[in-house]
């Protein structure tokens, strides 16, 4: 932390971190000011917190859009709230080693630890800051890039146990197509069905799987494309017992 002041050092030092350069440093000085390190509330960064959680919500949501096109609202605004939370800004301030550049009081850079919510505050007033100084391209450039690893990582925890949601992930990612699943066979009778599945991304067909109903052999047959995908031998091979 910075006390009372930051010196034109580690202003630069603090945008080669973040990776945008300001042309006008009085918004960095004050997206990296806390209020205890200025002589008025007006000078710290709390407008800039203000502006930034709004633009960070809207550029988020936007990527979010983009990336997943078949995901439904719920799906969206899952994503996005862990994505815009306070502890998803305070880790990313910290793994950019943005507490080194805070302008606080004594009372704050004597602790031990900078608390959370201080870091998320400084990411946010950043993004307020950059949206004023470059516009919104440059908000964008900047969320992209330093929320793309927090973005697959939540996006991934959702999928967890949701093997369709995780090959059209990676069929995106890899092939950028959407995969699909071709129903090739049903057998027994109504009350005890079994449905023989097949993913295929593009061209590539992966080996098919059985169900007990078209959803539960859609995600065996996802889940037998992810490993052929990953080199591994496909799990689902054979029809169970009737």
């Amino acid at each position: 932390m910075c006390s009372g002041s930051c010196s034109a050092e580690s202003l630069n030092e603090c945008e080669r971190r973040i990776g945008y350069v300001f042309r006008d440093k009085k918004l960095l000085r004050a997206a990296l000011a806390h209020a205890s390190g200025v002589s008025s509330r007006l000078e710290s960064n709390e407008r800039l917190e203000f502006l930034g959680d709004a633009i960070l919500g809207a550029v988020v949501c936007e990527i979010l859009y983009r990336r997943f096109p078949t995901y439904l609202e719920g799906e969206l605004t899952r994503l996005k709230s862990a994505l815009v939370s306070r502890l998803t800004c305070a880790r990313i301030a910290q793994q950019l080693g943005l507490q080194e550049f805070i302008i606080a009081g004594r009372g704050l850079t004597s602790a031990p630890a900078i608390p959370r919510s201080l870091l998320a505050d400084v990411f946010e007033s950043l993004v307020g800051a950059i949206y004023l100084d470059g516009g919104l391209a440059a908000v964008q450039s900047f969320v992209e890039r330093h929320m793309a690893e927090e973005i697959e990582r939540v996006a991934r925890d959702e999928r967890r146990g949701d093997y369709k949601s995780e090959l059209q992930f990676v069929a995106q990612r890899d092939f950028g197509v959407l995969p699909t699943y071709a129903l090739l066979e049903q057998m027994g009778p109504d009350h005890c069905k079994w449905f023989r599945v097949a993913a295929q991304i593009g061209e590539r067909k992966f080996t098919p799987a059985w169900g007990r109903s078209k959803k539960e052999a859609e995600q065996r047959a996802a889940q037998n494309a992810l490993c052929e995908l990953a080199g591994e031998f496909p799990p689902f091979l054979h029809r169970e017992s009737l």
